[in-house]
């Protein structure tokens, strides 16, 4: 397949393991990234990737963060979490988060093929053993929460990120080289996009979803 890929993992040795499965079947010229800046840096300077593979353990990604920024950053790149997890719940979050599947790193080369072959044809892949699990993972409010979180532009993700981690408007408008008034601004169209009534409930599903 001519579809050209980012490998997004910390550790080097994975980064070789994967790639060598992935070049049995995609175009060989595959990128890498050591740290989520360094994907989305990627991302910017190659429009022609069209699939990554997301290590959810990795320098500037705290949980599902990373994936949440290139979701919102480049919509029409297809992600697939590759990760040590197995967890029901954290596969549910990814997904609501727009992920195209979630490969246990523990996955065989066969699985991994079957993985991919499955997310280009515009499918969903996820363990067979773990799709009744998942299915039953969350609660309805963080279900719903997870979706209304596409919404929001990347700039409202991070106002929100910040909130949750409990700063004032002053302190964000200060991060950010902003006005105070714009903060305010971005927390009233927050909350009514996510269809909540205040930040301390909008930081707390917040936590919920991204830990």
């Amino acid at each position: 397949m001519n579809v050209k890929a980012l490998i997004a993992d910390d550790h080097p040795l994975f980064r070789v393991a994967l790639k060598q499965a992935v070049c049995a079947l995609l175009d060989k010229n595959i990128a890498e990234a050591a740290s989520l800046q360094e994907t989305l840096d990627c991302l910017v300077k190659d429009p022609e990737i069209e699939l990554v593979f997301l290590d959810l353990n990795m320098p500037g990604n705290d949980g599902l963060f990373g994936l949440s920024q290139i979701r919102l950053r480049h919509p029409d790149v297809l992600v697939v979490i590759v990760s040590a997890e197995e967890q029901a719940q954290i596969i549910q979050r990814a997904i609501n988060l727009g992920a195209s599947g979630f490969v246990p790193k523990s996955s065989t080369l066969e699985q991994i093929a079957e993985a991919i072959e499955q997310v280009l044809d515009g499918g969903q892949w996820l363990p067979a053993h773990l799709i009744d699990e998942v299915e039953q993972a969350l609660p309805d409010e963080q279900s719903s929460f997870a979706r209304h979180l596409e919404q929001l532009t990347p700039q409202q993700f991070i106002v929100l990120k910040m909130m949750a981690d409990g700063l004032l408007n002053k302190q964000i408008a200060y991060e950010l080289g902003i006005k105070e008034t714009t903060i305010k601004q971005h927390g009233s169209a927050i909350l009514k996009k996510l269809k909540l009534n205040n930040r301390t409930q909008a930081g707390v599903l917040f936590k919920q979803i991204m830990q």
